[in-house]
């Protein structure tokens, strides 16, 4: 079946982003909210910022988050939609994107949906820019094509496509207990890595890692990173991408022999720790696993090679990621107008637990052990992801049956 397609804004009132130069935080006010709030269909507003009354009134004189626009992520990461169906007022960041759609032309939810759909996904990561921390332009997102049916097939195809999101939601809901589950074993254990009421020896970073050259290395400058030095193939430059998505499949950006000569220091390799020192996602880390590219980290990244016969990766990762440690050591530098890693020196200054190495393997024991149901329920939820994936570009094609819903509903249940 073919429908009519559209430009984006052609079926809009109104397509534009968030204030770029953040407010005065507030104890209390009106939540102000970036696209760490947002995912694809839902909102996790488990934290955010407030800001005062009057700068609200400023910021949304002329276009006001309401219920049934769209918020729409562009940095970070970016192509990720949700329809406002919030019961309070709130202010967003440049990182979001808000979209009025026409309500006479297109349903907000079909249009989420769309925004949502691999295709859509595919396009958005090919036209970002930004050599450090990745953007999605707003005059991009205006551009975007849209297929447009009549309302009424529009409407019946997202109420589809609502029915198969709560069912492949299921696996989510049982993966985020065993992640409760795996957070209080770990308090159990060590208690709160800040406060450190167990009383575990503290060392810090430069005591954990391995007793060589370029352990601790932060990324190159940018200017040592210009796009014209860019190569077809080569050696891989390590982007924020890599460790926001844990995914080492994903290749961008090649540098040539000789630069990689000249950009040593900075080089990765297998089991190193790599750590997003910008923007939004400030913080969030990945291991480098075996047989990862050789390459290099970008100026948006840290890197670190511990000794794993003091401190296991894993269990750095869980210290890295716990909320206490999260909120005392990088909330100040989440607060600033572009979030940044804060200097090596205070870095270095970090106060980590150290457990001796025999308890840390009990612990990683029985993580892994967890891990293993974890995982079959992971494959259960990647096989119905893919299949809710296919409903999307069946569905945007004029392909979508209620037959096919059906099947994919069988297999859930």
């Amino acid at each position: 079946m073919s429908w009519e397609m559209v430009r984006l804004d052609d079926i809009c009132n109104a397509i534009t982003c968030g204030v770029a130069k953040r407010p005065e935080y507030q104890e209390h006010g009106v939540p102000f909210l970036s696209s760490l709030n947002v995912k694809e269909n839902r909102f996790i507003l488990k934290s955010y910022k407030y800001i005062s009354e009057l700068d609200h009134e400023q910021l949304t004189k002329y276009n006001k988050p309401e219920n049934g626009d769209i918020l729409y992520t562009r940095v970070g990461s970016f192509g990720e939609a949700a329809v406002i169906d919030l019961d309070f007022d709130f202010s967003i960041f440049v990182s979001l994107t808000l979209i009025k759609p026409n309500q006479k032309l297109v349903d907000s939810r079909f249009l989420m949906w769309h925004l949502n759909s691999p295709n859509v996904r595919n396009f958005a990561t090919r036209n970002t820019s930004g050599i450090g921390v990745q953007n999605l332009n707003v005059g991009v997102v205006r551009e975007f094509q849209i297929p447009l049916p009549p309302l009424p097939i529009q409407k019946r195809i997202a109420e589809i496509l609502d029915a198969a999101d709560a069912l492949r939601r299921k696996d989510q809901e049982l993966l985020k207990k065993y992640d409760e589950l795996a957070q209080a074993i770990f308090i159990d254990m060590f208690g709160d890595p800040v406060k450190n009421e167990k009383g575990w020896e503290v060392k810090t970073i430069e005591q954990l890692v391995k007793n060589t050259r370029h352990s601790i290395k932060r990324g190159p400058f940018g200017g040592a990173l210009k796009k014209e030095i860019f190569v077809n193939d080569g050696f891989l430059v390590y982007e924020q991408f890599h460790a926001l998505n844990n995914d080492f499949n994903f290749e961008r950006y090649y540098i040539n022999q000789e630069k990689y000569n000249e950009l040593i220091a900075f080089d990765v390799k297998p089991k190193d720790i790599i750590i997003s020192c910008s923007g939004i996602y400030l913080g969030k880390l990945a291991i480098v696993p075996e047989g990862a590219k050789t390459g290099i980290i970008n100026q948006a990244l840290l890197k670190l090679t511990l000794d794993e016969n003091i401190y296991k990766n894993e269990f750095f990762v869980k210290i890295f990621t716990q909320d206490n440690f999260k909120e005392t050591y990088f909330a100040s530098e989440r607060g600033a107008a572009i979030p940044n890693f804060p200097p090596m020196s205070t870095f270095k200054e970090f106060k980590f637990i150290c457990p001796p190495i025999n308890i840390q393997n009990e612990y990683l024991k029985i993580v892994h052990n967890l891990q293993q149901q974890i995982d079959i329920i992971s494959l259960e939820h990647k096989t119905a992801h893919n299949l809710f994936q296919t409903l999307l570009q069946k569905a945007f094609k004029g392909e979508l049956s209620e037959s096919g819903f059906s099947g994919f509903k069988n297999l859930q249940d």
